[in-house]
This record gives structure tokens, sequence and C-alpha cells, in this order.
């Protein structure tokens, strides 16, 4: 099993800057991939970025490329969202999320595997 505990949400003004923080516990050498989703209100749940922990490779939704930036800290088993330029059509519960298994696409939710407790993100405008 893994958990994922993530950190970092809050109120921020159109412009600014949050950093989110997703750290694994468990049996975090077994996993493949992690990837932040997001769910904004009276939304869907969207893919928003994921990377790669082996290759490192990452990959980022249209709507936050140029402005999201997904890194990860493997000693501290540690993903984080670094958000700038952030507008209020960001607002939303942001979810980390991680998966076992190689999948060509990494912007399908239900192939990943352990999801944390999602942490919310609010942009005033």
């Amino acid at each position: 099993q893994v958990q994922l505990v993530e950190s970092g949400g809050g109120l921020v003004q159109a412009g600014g800057s949050l950093r989110l923080s997703c750290a694994a516990s468990g049996r975090t050498f077994s996993l493949y991939a992690m990837g932040w989703f997001r769910q904004g209100p009276g939304k869907e749940r969207e893919f928003v970025a994921a990377m790669s922990w082996s290759s490192g490779r990452t990959y980022y939704a249209d709507s936050v490329k140029g402005r999201f930036t997904i890194s990860t800290d493997n000693a501290k088993n540690t993903v984080y969202l670094q958000m700038n330029s952030l507008k209020p059509e960001d607002t939303a519960v942001y979810y980390c999320a991680a998966r076992r298994n190689y999948y060509s696409d990494y912007d399908t939710g239900n192939k990943y595997d352990y999801w944390g407790q999602g942490t919310q993100v609010t942009v005033s405008s």
C-alpha cells in the first residue's frame, strides 16, 4: 500500500503562486508515476500534470502548460506542483495520485492506484 498526503493549498490572488506538496509513504518503490488532478466546483475531475518516477519525463494539461511545473524529490518521496500565474479558473481541490504500472497515457484518472485526500486551492480575482 501507498499513502499520499497533500499540503500547500490556500487562498491566493490572481497572478500569484502556490506550491503543492505530496508526500508518499509505504511501498513507494513500487510506483511508476505520480500525478496531479483537480476538481473545480461543479466540474468533473481533470488531469493537471504527471511525471514518470523513473525517467523524469513530465506531462501537462494544455490549460496549465507554461504556468505549472511538476517535480520530485526522490530522497523524500515527495512530488511538488509549482503553480504560477494563477487564474480564478484554477480554483479547485487538487489531488495527488500515484500508480504502479506503465501506461502510454498519463491523463486518465482511473489508471492511478492511489489518491490523496485533496487540498483546496482558491484563486480570487
